[in-house]
């Protein structure tokens, strides 16, 4: 279950930890995503003791949790869900939920998986959350991506950069 031109990703991730910080709201996306992304993980070799989930509010809140849990994991796996409504909301939240998120991972030298549905219904949501009868598992493809990317990142034996 991947969406058209999705990579086929791989690697040997044990020993790595991971934080999985995850929204409370929309809860049937949301366990979709957690299953997914521990999935993933586990798919690349990382034990379920390696992996502690962390829930948040809302998307909103993901950055500050990141941020935090940053210096005390390997990887972390950003999942939440934001649904377009009537106001400017929607665009609020999704903008600093990606900037933000890309600033812990720019500072910090910590691959994180965005794993951050940013869609226009219900609907679309559901498709993408790896239940049954999904289209897509985007917590799969998140908590792959992290732990491929800083695998990749180590095999290169560069020092972390100090901004």
């Amino acid at each position: 279950m991947s969406g058209h031109g999705a990579p086929t990703l791989s690697t040997d991730a044990a020993g790595l930890r991971v934080a999985v910080v995850a929204a409370s709201w929309h809860e049937q996306v949301m366990n979709g995503l957690i299953d997914g992304a521990r999935r993933g993980l586990a798919d690349a070799g990382v034990r379920d003791d390696d992996v502690t989930l962390v829930r948040v509010p809302g998307t909103f809140e993901l950055t500050a949790a990141c941020a935090r849990l940053a210096p005390h994991f390997d990887v972390l796996v950003a999942l939440g869900v934001v649904i377009r409504g009537g106001t400017p909301h929607f665009d609020y939240v999704c903008s600093a939920a990606t900037d933000g998120l890309t600033q812990i991972g720019v500072t910090t030298g910590k691959a994180i998986g965005f794993g951050v549905l940013t869609c226009d219904t219900d609907a679309q949501a559901l498709d993408r959350a790896g239940l049954e009868g999904s289209s897509e598992d985007k917590g799969h493809e998140a908590g792959t991506a992290a732990v491929v990317t800083e695998m990749t990142l180590r095999s290169l034996q560069l020092p972390a950069a100090t901004l």
